[in-house]
């Protein structure tokens, strides 16, 4: 039943949550560009062919240009990739064109098309599918190249009392470059983190060889006036230019000559005998270098030209003596500045934000230097330029002129790499292989054989793309428990992968949370253990701009009056602005009301006036994650619990039911909607067809929309997908309205729980430490049941001595344990399950053995198995029972039968008939409902549906003749999907919104739980205890308002941070109580204002002492199921070294006895108990065997031996070359102790 709504909102939003999955799905569409091969921009994989072509050989005759590329349809759709357990991918053809120059012309062209290999797809819902399993890759958050500048975290100080900064370049790709000061004020480069030379020496090498010039264009002198600067403060300082006497034109001292020889630079010091010299001739003042660092460089540097420059950078980077003149040419533009950006990348980023760090920079060296050029904004490698602007900046803000250092947790130095861009960097690893195989086979293969197909060798490509896929770092097996879990997998962003963090390495300060996340990452959502800070999630309305960097969108503020001017700001735009809060009063023209207001700016907090405003947030909401914004009342809980609270919704299992919460934020639909888990119409129109399987609506267009639906299909997690129609036969339908439910939706929502009933109140210490109680009610009506199916596969193999076989007729059951197989022994459709029981039988042949032909052909007549096979069937493990939903049989072509291929496709025959007959039936039932006017829209409505089931049917009898396409030596695979029905059970968890979780600790008869004075039984009881040390008071203002709407029949929707305040719940409860008793509902059966009420023991009658505060809240059921982790085990598999057994579920494994246990056993003095414990019961192999007899035999237990553990210790000390021997004392009545005989003899030696 939909429920009226009531929003407590204080705040409208102009502006909608953007698309959740954009982030993904834009990132992907750009990379391949869609907009086919012809007018395709040079970006994404066009960009990277463009990069690593053309390829040349060595003496330029021959060329292999790369012209286009097409992406050809995938060969199967998302579902049949996941069935058949393959890659949902599309072949990629590329164009290649071999050009053989002979001289200056061009002797001839060979174009061709060469096959690279399939690239994986995006579905819709923006997943891949990688060998039938549903993957994401989740973007990255790193470091951003550009250029930062901070202190020097080894040398805080020099030696001149200054704090020491270094300034690093940092491109995409290629060696960093460092420019750092020395404890003497020295300037030094150092290149690829390593190595250190004088930055005027690197200058030289770029061709700044005079020193005058050089000196010039860092123009930072002062001038000192004599008679006024002590004596003191003029000693040691250099002259950075000529001291004339004016009087008679005197040169006292030529800098320029000094600087130009560059051999005695202390003449340039100011010295007692120099300036007595400068008093002698009244000069009255001097112009000198505020910072000799470079000078002090100078005087260091032994070269004198670009030349000698290049030697002794060549010389040290490649720690050699000897010199190529050639290599040591292109050795800097090879490394670092060379025109194409294939081993030295800054991207379009990097030199965005070179650029706008030396902006100021850039101008002032214009001014001094007319050949100065500002590098352009397309350059993606490095410049001279930017090399003096570097150093510029860092003398400027070592003498604390100009400057700031940069901190490298702001998000304007953190951008985003999204699926294209990681896999656009795997596929150029994949291409650089490539290109190194073409390179060798261009020089060396006969040039008269030559096509582009010979040259290419594909594997690298292919090799790289799988393993990005397969196994790569941020390529995740996707969390789809509910629609909630996979629409955060996808929205999430990690700091870990390959050129990431380390989370053993990360800091605190990388983890925390920074004012520059305000709208861009959200503060609370964040995993709870080592990961924490490392992995978090995009807020609700952020997004990627073209450079990675983060965006949140504000609302421009003139003259304090918000207007609709809507504008995104990255991290370091914001900086700069005044920024208020969304939840800031204003009257109806928008105009700001308070006087002054609380704004951020920076990570301050000012008060300001309004007209010094700036901006406005658009939404409350735009602060937190998707899956924080769906907490109601977030504001009054506890940001430890709301984290707990917001990781908890992903885990919730959709149930059998779905129920939407009555108390909402008003994301939900949004989230349902974005997740692709619901079906929604694509064109408007009238539903003419609707059964459990699909949904056919006529369009307005007079063409017809089927939309099939999925039902009882497996997820990630075993958690069950099975839509729902919600529309009518003869509904009129608008563009994107719900056609039906997934799973954890309800009429278009979101719903993860249920609404239930709950009493805050002990319970004979039952809900003691989060422990939860819950009515028999909740079990015996399904309320929290749920549905998960589990897959087994059976395949059956090409084998040494015959192969496994897929049959009925297997050695050792009997025939009732066969009964549920079919002809072909596979489990039929709708059988009851439990353990043990078979799902598919097969048998194996026994081990190596000879079978002559004799014996083949008497097996072949008789059909005797059992001698050569033994029984190999797939059986249901332990803990499993429920019922198969689902078979699937994977054959390959040449090892089906006739008769199975004949079987195979008369029931495709069937099948076929029997859709035609129904469809025909049930357009005939349709055409006597319609008006005489309708029949010709029927007629087509039919053709096509008839036409559209003769092309399945068409489809897969080609499926059925080209067979399978299945592994390397495997025969036949069978599918079997068991669907498990879990009830509630002691033992599973259960959550609210809040980060209030416990285990179900008992299930109570519903006659003795307590009741309300109308006989209303209570569904849960929570421990009160569990909310005022957690903080998290969501929970009571949840459950409050949920009452009222419960009782009205009204869902409240109630935004983070601008909803219902504690006046207007209170308000709510008191309208619908006085509601109440007007309908006639005595007010002893209703509870006070602050939803406290007088309950009844359900056992005894009596009433409690005290009221109980009751109230609906929504509870969900976490996938941690106790049937998923109970576990027993008697014997066992054991560990082959250390001969102990097994640890966890999965290998039939025994509890851990570790050291506090033997501890605890220690302090009760239980010695013998902890003997058995650590030997008979662990390791202690012979001892075992020793025991068991024992006990077969009605003996007593014999004494425990020598551990297995204390043997391998022995043998590892041997092996480090210490011999240990165990040594025994006899006991001798008469004489004490005494050694044995081989303790003699060891003492002896």
């Amino acid at each position: 039943m939909k429920l009226k709504k009531k929003s407590f909102a204080k705040i409208k939003s102009i502006l909608e949550i953007p698309p959740l999955l954009e982030i993904q799905r834009k990132s992907f569409d750009r990379f391949i560009e869609k907009d086919g091969s012809s007018s395709r921009a040079i970006r994404g994989l066009s960009a990277i062919f463009h990069e690593i072509f053309p390829i040349e050989n060595a003496d330029g005759t021959l060329r292999l240009d790369y012209v286009s590329y097409e992406l050809k349809e995938p060969k199967v759709t998302p579902d049949e990739a996941k069935e058949r357990d393959m890659t949902y991918a599309a072949p990629l053809y590329a164009k290649f064109r071999l050009t053989t120059v002979d001289g200056a012309r061009i002797k001839e062209k060979a174009e061709q098309e060469v096959y690279l290999g399939d690239l994986p797809l995006m579905t819709d819902t923006a997943s891949f599918v990688i060998n039938g399993d549903e993957r994401v890759v989740v973007s990255q958050i790193h470091r951003s190249p550009g250029i930062v500048f901070e202190e020097d975290e080894e040398q805080k100080i020099s030696i001149y009392g200054k704090p020491m900064y270094v300034g690093r370049i940092i491109p995409y790709r290629g060696a960093w470059i460092e420019v750092e000061f020395d404890q003497n004020n020295i300037l030094y480069i150092k290149l690829e983190r390593r190595k250190r030379v004088l930055a005027t020496i690197f200058l030289r090498a770029l061709g700044y060889e005079n020193n005058q010039e050089t000196l010039n264009l860092f123009k930072d002198d002062e001038e000192l006036r004599l008679g006024e600067a002590d004596d003191d403060v003029l000693m040691g300082k250099f002259l950075s230019r000529s001291v004339v006497d004016t009087s008679t034109g005197e040169v006292l001292l030529d800098a320029a000559e000094i600087l130009r020889e560059g051999s005695n630079l202390d003449r340039l010091s100011i010295r007692k005998e120099t300036l007595d010299n400068f008093k002698a001739h009244k000069i009255k003042s001097v112009f000198v270098h505020r910072n000799p660092a470079f000078i002090l460089t100078l005087k260091k540097d032994p070269t004198k030209d670009k030349k000698t420059a290049l030697n002794y950078i060549y010389k040290i980077m490649k720690s050699q003596d000897f010199i190529v003149p050639s290599h040591v040419e292109k050795y800097l533009d090879d490394l670092i500045f060379g025109d194409k950006p294939r081993r030295y990348d800054l991207t379009r980023v990097g030199r965005y934000k070179i650029n706008k760090k030396l902006s100021a920079i850039f101008e002032e060296l214009k001014k001094n230097s007319k050949d100065f050029k500002v590098p352009s904004e397309d350059r993606r490698t490095l410049t001279k330029e930017d090399i003096v602007a570097a150093i510029k900046y860092l003398m400027n803000l070592s003498n604390q002129i100009s400057g700031v250092t940069d901190d490298i947790d702001h998000l304007g130095n953190r951008r985003v790499r999204p699926v294209g861009e990681l896999l656009e960097n795997q596929i150029r690893v994949g291409l650089i292989q490539m290109a190194r195989y073409i390179k060798e086979h261009l020089n060396t293969k006969d040039k008269s054989q030559m096509t582009p197909r010979s040259l290419i060798n594909t594997v690298p490509f292919t090799n790289n793309i799988r393993k990005f896929f397969a196994t790569g770092q941020l390529s995740q097996f996707l969390e789809q428990t509910n629609p909630l879990a996979e629409i955060t997998n996808k929205r999430r962003l990690s700091a870990l992968g390959p050129g990431g963090l380390n989370r053993k390495r990360a800091g605190f300060e990388v983890r925390d949370v920074h004012h520059t996340h305000y709208g861009r990452i959200c503060p609370i959502e964040t995993p709870e253990g080592e990961n924490i800070g490392l992995i978090v999630s995009l807020s609700a309305y952020s997004r990627v701009n073209d450079y990675g960097l983060l965006e949140t969108p504000y609302r421009k503020i003139e003259k304090g009056r918000i207007t609709d001017t809507i504008k995104y700001l990255t991290a370091d735009a914001e900086d700069e602005f005044y920024v208020a809060q969304a939840t800031e009063p204003t009257d109806k023209n928008g105009k700001l009301v308070n006087q002054q207001i609380i704004t951020r700016r920076f990570d301050d907090y000012p008060e300001v006036s309004p007209d010094k405003i700036d901006y406005i947030d658009v939404s409350p909401l735009q602060v937190v994650s998707v899956s924080a914004g769906l907490i109601p009342f977030l504001e009054h809980d506890d940001a430890n619990r709301a984290l707990m609270g917001s990781n908890m919704q992903r885990q919730a299992v959709p149930l059998l039911t779905t129920e939407a919460p009555l108390v909402v934020t008003g994301i939900d639909e949004k989230v349902a909607r974005d997740s692709g888990v619901m079906v929604i119409a694509k064109n408007a129109g009238e539903v003419v067809w609707v059964d459990a399987e699909r949904i056919i609506i006529y369009t307005d267009e007079k063409e017809s929309d089927e939309y099939i639906l999925r039902k009882y299909k497996r997820t990630n997690q075993d958690t069950c997908i099975n839509q729902i129609p919600l529309v009518s036969l003869g509904d009129r339908i608008r563009a994107g309205e719900v056609l039906a439910d997934g799973m954890s939706t309800a009429e278009g929502q979101l719903a993860l729980g249920k609404n239930l009933l709950v009493a805050f109140m002990p319970w004979d210490g039952y809900n003691f430490e989060d422990a939860i109680i819950v009515s028999e009610k909740l079990v015996r009506e399904d309320t929290l049941t749920s549905i998960h199916i589990q897959e087994y596969t059976c395949e059956a193999r090409e084998t040494k001595g015959a192969p496994e076989e897929i049959t009925r007729d297997i050695p050792g059951p009997s025939s009732e344990d066969l009964q549920q197989l079919d002809e072909n022994g596979i489990i039929r459709l709708g059988a009851e399950v439990e353990k043990e029981d078979i799902l598919v039988g097969k048998t194996a042949p026994k081990g190596e053995q000879q079978v002559g032909p004799e014996e083949r052909l008497i097996k072949a007549l008789f059909g005797q198995k059992s001698e050569t096979t033994q029984d190999a069937s797939l059986k249901v493990p332990p803990g499993v029972s429920g019922k198969v939903i689902g078979t699937r049989l994977f054959v390959r072509r040449e090892k089906m039968s006739e008769k199975e291929y004949e079987t195979q496709v008369d029931f495709l025959k069937q099948e076929h008939e029997a859709r035609r007959t129904f469809v025909k039936e049930v357009m005939k039932e349709y055409r006597k409902k319609s008006k005489k006017t309708e029949s010709k829209k029927i007629d087509k409505i039919e053709k096509e549906l008839l036409i559209r089931i003769e092309a399945e049917y068409k489809k897969s009898r080609e499926n059925l003749k080209k067979g399978d396409d299945l592994g390397v030596s495997v025969n036949k695979v069978v599918k079997v999907y068991v669907a498990v029905k879990r009830r509630l059970q002691v033992g599973d968890k259960l959550a609210g919104r809040h980060g209030n979780k416990g285990v179900i600790s008992k299930i109570v008869p519903l006659e003795d739980m307590p009741r309300m004075p109308d006989g209303t039984a209570v569904d849960v009881i929570l421990s009160p205890l569990s909310i005022p040390s957690r903080m998290n008071v969501g929970q009571l203002l949840e459950a409050m308002l949920g009452w009222a709407g419960y009782m009205s029949q009204t869902r409240m929707v109630t935004p983070v941070f601008c909803g219902a305040t504690e006046a207007d719940v209170r308000n709510e409860i008191i309208e619908v109580r006085n509601d109440l008793i007007k309908k006639g509902v005595p007010a002893k059966y209703l509870p006070d204002a602050n939803l406290r009420i007088t309950l009844y023991d359900g056992r005894t009658g009596d009433p409690f002492l005290e009221k109980v505060t009751i109230g609906y809240m929504y509870i969900i059921k976490l996938i941690h199921l106790v049937e998923d982790k109970m576990h027993a085990r008697s014997t066992g598999p054991y560990s082959l070294v250390t001969r102990q057994p097994l640890g966890g579920k999965a290998h039939q494994g025994g509890q851990r006895l570790g050291e506090m246990e033997v501890w605890a056993l220690e302090a009760y003095g239980a010695a013998h108990m902890l003997q058995e414990f650590l030997t008979i019961k662990s390791d202690d192999e012979e001892g075992r065997e020793k025991m068991f007899k024992a006990i077969m035999e009605g003996r007593p237990p014999i004494k425990p031996g020598v551990p297995e553990s204390f043997k391998v210790l022995v043998s590892e000390m041997r092996a480090l070359g210490v011999n240990v021997d165990l040594l025994s004392y006899k006991k001798d009545a008469t004489k004490g102790d005494k050694p044995s005989k081989a303790t003699e003899k060891a003492e002896a030696k």
